[in-house]
């Protein structure tokens, strides 16, 4: 079991966030008038570690930024949400990720990004994080990056860090090494068929899709079933969690939370069905 206050490295985007809620989406042509807006720290490694952070972790992000006024301000926020950001890389020329969330009637949400390939991760950026990624009690990694920094941060994972893999690999070396090395691999529903290598659509094919994945080297595997909620399986067992709460939540950030509460889960001893049931309560709350 980890100590009291886990050390937590989180490998991915950090970016500005700049919501906007409205009363419905507007037609082709149409407008619509803001009723409510919110410019935040966001990205799903920013997001992922202010999970971790609320659940009690010591968080480090590793990410990158440009040197642009917006990086200045989410490297402001993060630090003054507790999390340590020696990290995360201002990019010179570098234009900070923003993604615009379209907030509509409940269930009702359309995200754009704008995300220059200047603030992906770059495996030299790695070094400013390498020491952390090295005594850290538990790593999440997104996908979402270039495959060559993937490959090099689960490399640079000490051997007893629980490692946590979230996402889509870029490409068929990068899945190799994911499912070699993490603990716990994730994949919502669009990104399944990248990490299992066909697309399950039913909630038993997704069942035996986890267990395929399990025998590449895993010791939990979490998928997403669109529509229908999320299969956590280990070796031995399953469990089918619904989608909790009463009205559609965010996936994005629903996911972001299920993968930060899933691994906290872990790395305090929970056995991996409680630990699922941790995770599928954290998205409801979104």
């Amino acid at each position: 079991m980890a100590e009291s206050e886990p050390k937590v490295v989180i490998v991915g985007q950090v970016a500005r966030d700049l919501v906007l809620s409205i009363d419905e989406l507007p037609e082709e042509g149409g407008s619509a008038t803001v009723r409510e807006r919110r410019e935040l720290l966001g990205g799903k490694g920013a997001n992922q570690g202010v999970a971790c952070r609320q659940l009690g972790a010591r968080v480090e992000l590793v990410g990158v930024v440009g040197d642009d006024t917006a990086g200045r301000e989410v490297l402001g926020q993060a630090d003054g949400d507790g999390m340590g950001v020696t990290g995360v890389v201002r990019r010179a020329g570098g234009r900070t990720a923003l993604l615009v969330d379209l907030v509509g009637p409940p269930g009702v949400r359309r995200l754009v990004e704008d995300v220059d390939d200047g603030v992906l991760l770059r495996p030299a950026d790695l070094a400013a994080g390498r020491e952390a990624l090295g005594r850290a009690d538990a790593v999440l990694i997104q996908l979402q990056q270039p495959g060559p920094v993937v490959v090099a941060a689960l490399e640079a994972c000490g051997k007893d860090a629980l490692v946590v893999a979230d996402g889509a690999p870029a490409d068929e070396d990068t899945r190799r090494h994911v499912l070699r090395r993490a603990d716990v691999v994730r994949a919502d529903a669009a990104e399944t068929e990248a990490l299992a290598g066909w697309q399950p659509r039913t909630v038993q094919e997704t069942v035996r899709a986890a267990e395929e994945l399990l025998g590449q080297g895993p010791r939990v595997v979490a998928l997403s079933v669109s529509g229908e909620g999320d299969v956590v399986a280990w070796p031995g067992g399953h469990v089918v969690l619904p989608l909790l709460g009463e009205e559609p939540v965010d996936p994005t950030g629903a996911g972001d939370s299920f993968i930060a509460a899933l691994a906290m889960a872990l790395l305090v001893g929970e056995t991996v069905e409680r630990a699922a049931w941790w995770a599928a309560s954290a998205a409801a709350e979104v």
